[in-house]
């Protein structure tokens, strides 16, 4: 059984920074592919930020040069600091990982709770 579990997140004014975190447990034997989505309301759910199998990073153009992913890969977490956060960057975000439960498994997608993040104006 693999959890993914957000910790962080709140209520920050227009301007602040934040950092939200995210920890996969269980039986893994390697995390192919780990990020954060959002969704706000009324929208759909949108790729933020994440960590490719190669280990690149990938960014939405609207967090670019505004949050940075980084990770633990021995703690299977990883961080997304948010700064200069924006009202419209209010949004529930969700933890997502592609993970390899066993060598002669093929990934499986895991989703966290989602932790809510609200920049006031």
């Amino acid at each position: 059984q693999v959890q993914l579990e957000e910790s962080g997140g709140g209520l920050v004014q227009a301007g602040g920074s934040l950092r939200v975190s995210c920890a996969a447990s269980g039986s893994i034997f390697r995390i192919n592919v780990m990020g954060w989505y959002r969704q706000a309301p009324g929208k759909q759910r949108e790729l933020v930020a994440e960590f490719t199998s190669s280990g690149r990073t990938n960014y939405a153009d609207a967090v670019k040069g505004r949050f940075t992913i980084s990770r633990d890969n021995a703690e299977n977490t990883v961080y997304l600091e948010m700064n200069n956060l924006k009202p419209e960057d209010t949004a529930v975000y969700y933890c997502n990982a592609l993970i390899i439960l066993r060598r002669d498994l093929f990934p499986t997608n895991y989703w966290g709770r989602g932790t809510q993040v609200t920049v006031s104006s």
